[in-house]
């Protein structure tokens, strides 16, 4: 994928200079034009899934016409599905939604493929994708689009570290959440560059840096005067009747208008919209598991470990011989962790230090890198063996948790399994984190593990219980393959 620069426009006026009554086109265009090469790479995706899907089903043989139509097809199904599941909302959509999105559609769209070639396709039924191959077509175009969505995704946020993807962007409120806005929205490449501020109450001068432009009355001259694309509203700032003024004065501009939530930890995927009366209301789905999603979760981690455990024995016995031959002790190292409901149980890995490691941990105490909180990391621990090092880079030291998660005591995804002593030192909201099974991985693995404070950990433990769905596990296993790839934050 090319990393071209996309021509802007907005060095040509200073924001100053820009006469009022100009419109800046920018960054929708921008998002608009992009969509457009997705859903071009999105076909090309699924056209390589089914021709391979064709090739794993019949080998090289010349295909015959229906599956040609099938190929002809395919763009008509895929792009309108997609479409239809908002999946060219670029700016409008979270990585986790997406990936539930694309869960979904993909499968609509594998369905309807198979209908519409019953029905309009003649010829060999055999030329098709039969309906046993169904299974694997959607799996290989689903894995295909994630993955060149991926690599939009990293040239997308390159854009916007260079503000070249950013809406233009004017906070509507003065007060502490529209501070909050301005904090998140400023340092980070989320696609937005703050401008200015509009005062909902008393006048103020700057609020963190950002010039107050106006008060509310105002609004609509501001949006023109300084070419503004999006407009972020802080809720909390705005009774009823201003919010409505200001809806209604956004009405009539071509800008992108987001309303504050203040429902940080909840994802997307749990909130509806739901009118009550004459109140619009945010419904949100309960996050406890019920019986049957948790004996779908447990079914899926026994099922997988299992077959796991089988594919990867020849890799256990070859770690097994290099730990053997380089230091001296036991393949396996045991230690007490604490689970789900603060029950103890034993935690596998292959062993990657000297032994009596642990008798030497007092003496390096004082040389703890971790950033706050009970945890213990050193980067270069001496009792760490060489071959236990690289085990360590490459997560290979965990994959004997897969035994803890037939026995079940872990599971694939979940929270960080805690030390005793570190449950000794829990604060009370840390100790919500043991509601469920802990996992091998998580979002504290995908979010960069040991550049990570405690708090840090717990928060996105607390986020993960808060949001569990099927769809979100898949997308954390996913997410974790390119983490371990490129060590990100691994000691």
């Amino acid at each position: 994928m090319a990393d071209r620069a996309i021509a802007t426009t907005e060095s040509a006026l200073p924001t100053d200079a820009m006469p009022v009554g100009v419109i800046r086109p920018g960054t929708s265009r921008r998002y608009l034009r992009l969509a457009m090469w997705i859903a071009l790479t999105d076909v090309l995706a699924v056209e390589a899934a089914i021709l391979l899907t064709r090739f794993l089903r019949y080998g090289l043989s010349a295909p015959g016409s229906g599956f040609l139509g099938i190929l002809i097809l395919a763009p008509f199904v895929w792009v309108p599905t997609f479409a239809l599941f908002n999946l060219y909302s670029l700016s409008r959509l979270s990585p986790a939604e997406e990936f539930r999105r694309l869960f979904e559609a993909s499968g609509v769209a594998v369905a309807a493929k198979l209908v519409l070639t019953l029905l309009f396709i003649h010829g060999s039924i055999e030329d098709a994708l039969s309906r046993g191959w169904l299974g694997l077509a959607w799996i290989l175009s689903l894995l295909l689009v994630l993955i060149t969505r991926q690599l939009w995704h990293k040239y997308m946020g390159r854009l916007r570290a260079r503000g070249g993807l950013s809406y233009r962007t004017l906070i509507v409120g003065a007060n502490e959440e529209a501070l909050r806005i301005a904090h998140t929205l400023g340092p980070k490449p989320l696609g937005y560059q703050p401008v200015g501020v509009i005062s909902t109450g008393f006048a103020k001068e700057q609020l963190d840096g950002l010039p107050v432009l106006g008060t509310v009355n105002d609004l609509q001259d501001v949006i023109e005067s300084h070419g503004i694309e999006c407009v972020f509203v802080a809720s909390t700032a705005m009774d009823p009747s201003s919010l409505k003024r200001v809806t209604r004065t956004l009405r009539g501009h071509a800008v992108e208008v987001r309303v504050s939530a203040n429902m940080s930890e909840i994802l997307s995927s749990r909130l509806t919209v739901q009118p009550v009366g004459d109140l619009l209301a945010l419904s949100l789905r309960p996050a406890r598991l019920t019986g049957p999603q948790a004996v779908a979760k447990r079914t899926f981690d026994l099922l997988t470990a299992a077959l796991t455990l089988v594919v990867l024995t020849p890799m256990w016995m070859t770690i097994a011989v290099l730990i053997r031959a380089t230091s001296r002790g036991p393949v396996l190292y045991r230690q007490e962790r604490v689970g789900k409901d603060g029950r103890s149980f034993t935690m596998f890995k292959f062993r990657t230090m000297i032994r009596g490691a642990d008798l030497l941990l007092p003496q390096l105490l004082e040389r703890n890198e971790f950033n706050g909180g009970v945890l213990f990391k050193l980067k270069n621990d001496p009792r760490v063996t060489r071959i236990g090092s690289w085990l360590r880079a490459w997560s290979l030291d965990e994959l004997p948790q897969i035994l803890n998660v037939i026995k079940g005591d872990m599971s694939w995804v979940g929270p960080r399994p805690a030390l005793p002593n570190e449950v000794a030192a829990y604060e009370d909201w840390h100790r919500a984190r043991l509601e469920v099974r802990p996992g091998i991985t998580g979002l504290w693995q995908v979010g960069g593990r040991s550049e990570l404070t405690f708090d840090d950990y717990v928060r996105l433990d607390l986020f993960y219980i808060e949001n569990w769905s099927v769809i979100y596990d898949l997308f954390i296993l996913g997410k974790t393959i390119p983490a371990v790839l490129m060590r990100k934050g691994a000691f």
